[in-house]
């Protein structure tokens, strides 16, 4: 707190008329990034809603790498985060989704998105390409999945597991497990 005092030009214990301390400050700041996304709209398509969720979150992640940590390690169940938590299980309640499917669905989505986050970011930080050369004759089928495949790249195999989710969520959903 006295860093953080310091870099702003004020007194640490000025900092506590705001946060009560060093935890609220971390949850805040986990709090404003996942602000940032709203809950899912899953009026008209559930699947729609929770994949333009799913994308929001990754997108807000991703603009703030050095928060994934944060992320990552603390629950940060600030109000803000509880009512999107709530608006969202209550969403995935309408659409069909026993309570407990609900939150699966919920905590499948969101750790999916923020392990993808953390995955990319920490490509992105050390430099290193998640397809880097290969020898072929060593990675033959990784070799084969390149050459052959639509395309390599972290937002195209995004797309495809949220899309196998979005399958097996259905599939659960239809049979009320």
């Amino acid at each position: 707190m006295r860093r953080l005092g310091s870099e702003l030009g004020v007194e640490a214990m000025t900092l506590y008329h705001y946060v009560s301390g060093k935890d609220a400050l971390l949850d805040g700041l986990v709090e404003q990034v996942v602000a940032a996304v709203a809950p899912p709209r899953l009026d008209a398509s559930w699947q729609t809603g929770l994949r333009d969720f799913a994308h929001a979150l990754l997108d807000a992640l991703s603009a703030h790498p050095h928060v994934l940590p944060l992320v990552v390690s603390r629950p940060a169940l600030t109000a803000q985060n509880v009512r999107l938590r709530e608006s969202t299980l209550r969403s995935l309640r309408e659409a069909g989704f026993p309570a407990h499917r609900a939150l699966d669905v919920l905590y499948s989505i969101t750790s999916f998105v923020v392990g993808h986050a953390a995955t990319t970011a920490a490509h992105d930080a050390s430099g290193t390409d998640a397809s880097p050369d290969l020898d072929a004759a060593q990675s033959l089928e990784l070799a084969e999945a390149i050459r052959t495949g639509p395309g390599v790249g972290a937002g195209r195999r995004f797309d495809f597991a949220l899309e196998a989710m979005l399958s097996g969520f259905e599939a659960a959903r239809i049979s009320k497990q």
